[in-house]
Order: C-alpha cells, then sequence, then structure tokens
C-alpha cells in the first residue's frame, strides 16, 4: 500500500481518529462477515505465519528470514511464502538475495500447494495474518517499539488492520526494540499465553558510512525506524528524505537525490528494502545500509518454534 501514514495515526483520541471510527467499524464488520464463509486448507507440512496488525514497518520479512535460518539449522527443508503483488518486487529479491527459496502467488494456498509439489517440508508465511484461508501451526505477531499498536484505532481511523483484541489468534509476539512492559501487559490481557520476545537489528556494514555526512532516504512502512537505527549507531545525517512504502522511484527522481548529494558533498544511504528496488538502475553513488536481526533470548525463541513443528 503506497501511502504516507497520517500523524493523527499515533495519537490518543485524534479527532479526526473518532470521526473515521463509524469508517472503521463497517469495514471491520465486512469483513468479520467476509471471513465466516472462508474455509480453511490444512497442509500436511508445517505452516509458520509471520504477520501483523499495524500496518506496515514491523520487520516481518527480516524475522521471516531469520526463522528459515533456525529451521535450515534444524535439517528442515524450507521455503518462503509470499502473496504476488507487482509493488512487492523489491521483497521478493530482498529474498532471493539471501538465497532462500520463494515461493509466490496471488493465492498463497497455490503457493504453499507448489512448495510441497516440490518437497518442501516447511513453509514461513511472511504476512498473512489476516488470510482465513490457511490453517497455520504458528502465528507470530510483529511490532516495533516506535509504533506499537498506534492510537490503537483500526483503518482508517487508525493504523491497525485488525482489533488489538485479534491477537489472542497468535502464539508468539516479537517487538522489535526495547523491552515495553506496559505494552507486554496490554498484550497479556489478551491472553496469557501469549509467549513474548525481542529483536534488534544490527548493522553490518557501518564502516562504508562512518565519518561521512549522509543523506538517508528511505520507501518503506516506518522511514522514522531507519532514520533512527542510523542516528542509533552514530552516523551522520544531513538530509532524511521520507517515500511511501513500495515507492517506484524514477531515474529522474534518484538523479536529483544524486545532484543534491554531489553539491552538498554528502554520501547516499537508503534501506536494503529500497535497494533491491533501484539497483537495476545501477547507480553506483547510492549505497544501503545492510542488518542482521538478533532475536533475543534466541535459546528459547527456538525452544518455541519447535513446539509447533
Amino acid at each position: 500500500m503506497k501511502i504516507f501514514q497520517p500523524k493523527f495515526w499515533k495519537k490518543k483520541n485524534s479527532l479526526i481518529g473518532i470521526a473515521l471510527l463509524p469508517i472503521a467499524f463497517f469495514l471491520q464488520v465486512i469483513v468479520v462477515l467476509k471471513n465466516r464463509f472462508i474455509r480453511k486448507k490444512k497442509f500436511f507440512i508445517p505452516v509458520i505465519c509471520v504477520g501483523n496488525i499495524y500496518l506496515g514497518g514491523t520487520g516481518k520479512t527480516p524475522l521471516s528470514l531469520e526463522i528459515i535460518k533456525i529451521l535450515k539449522k534444524l535439517n528442515r527443508k524450507v521455503a518462503i511464502i509470499k502473496k504476488s503483488y507487482d509493488e512487492h518486487s523489491d521483497e521478493f529479491r530482498l529474498i532471493k538475495s539471501k538465497k532462500v527459496t520463494l515461493f509466490k502467488n496471488s493465492h498463497r494456498c497455490k503457493a504453499i500447494s507448489v512448495a510441497t509439489q516440490n518437497r518442501f517440508n516447511c513453509v514461513v508465511l511472511d504476512d498473512g495474518f489476516q488470510d482465513f484461508s490457511i490453517d497455520r501451526n504458528l502465528d507470530i505477531v510483529c511490532f516495533n517499539e516506535k509504533q506499537l499498536a498506534g492510537n490503537g484505532m483500526t483503518l482508517p481511523a487508525g493504523p491497525l488492520r485488525e482489533p488489538f483484541s485479534s491477537l489472542k489468534r497468535c502464539q508468539i509476539i516479537v517487538i522489535n526494540g526495547e523491552v515495553n512492559t506496559d505494552f507486554e501487559k496490554k498484550i497479556k490481557k489478551i491472553s496469557n499465553n501469549i509467549k513474548i520476545f525481542y529483536t534488534k537489528y544490527l548493522p553490518v556494514n557501518l564502516k562504508k558510512f562512518t565519518n561521512h555526512n549522509l543523506l538517508a532516504f528511505a520507501g518503506i512502512g516506518n522511514p522514522e525506524n531507519f532514520f533512527d537505527l542510523l542516528e542509533k549507531n552514530n552516523l551522520k545525517i544531513s538530509k532524511k528524505i521520507s517515500f511511501p512504502d513500495h515507492y517506484n522511484y524514477t531515474l529522474k527522481e534518484l538523479n536529483e537525490l544524486i545532484t543534491y548529494a554531489e553539491k552538498n558533498n554528502l554520501k547516499i544511504i537508503t534501506t536494503e528494502k529500497d535497494f533491491f528496488r533501484i539497483n537495476h538502475f545501477q547507480l553506483s553513488q547510492i549505497q544501503h545500509l545492510s542488518v542482521d536481526l538478533q532475536i533475543l533470548d534466541a535459546i528459547n525463541f527456538e525452544k518455541e518454534l519447535v513446539k509447533y513443528l
């Protein structure tokens, strides 16, 4: 979805959000009624879903890739499943660059069926918490410490794809960032059985950007998370530019960024996902920050994961 997230999505008791509540309620009623008529398809291999309820920017794909690493160590032949969207080509290229097998289709069930036909014995569904057509072994929901649940309202009144109470369907919640006990308590009110884990991003090529003044740009769900990561690692950002999620950059726009950077003696940095959206232009002036995702308490996370295989 190519949008800038409105500021009122972050504010509790926002007048705009409250005014939009009737529309949000109506949309949720439609979704609930629609899902009542959907039959779940069960597969004979484990299906692990990594999803969210906050719209965009929660780190689903990095976590999916990390889970793939764990499963491969457990001798599982595992693939990632994605719903096929033209605007998500950046994510598809990123996944393939990690030497991970990807199956994509406009219907996720069909993609899983192809994976089973190719003798894969486990799949990770990257996004799909709202897809009621698939019977999953495990549902993991991602949040980011900067946004959490925003104003707590559903679209369009807030950033949630479905109500916070929908977390009762998941077994694990992963929060990228610092420990937040208040948010944990809110989750536990929904279900005390949910296990909560934390992750953090570890940049792996910082040296390329240290001692440089940077022009940083990002077209992801929450660009401020990328900028914060750079600043946390003591990189000097002179100019920040945000684009909508899954933005289709033109060569003209990118050349304008390069011209601005050269005039102001800035080095350009972007996200790995953005880089895979534009690397066909072969612009050597634009480089990306590579990151690894670290799961804190990884041993217990793996033990929890194994329960559902």
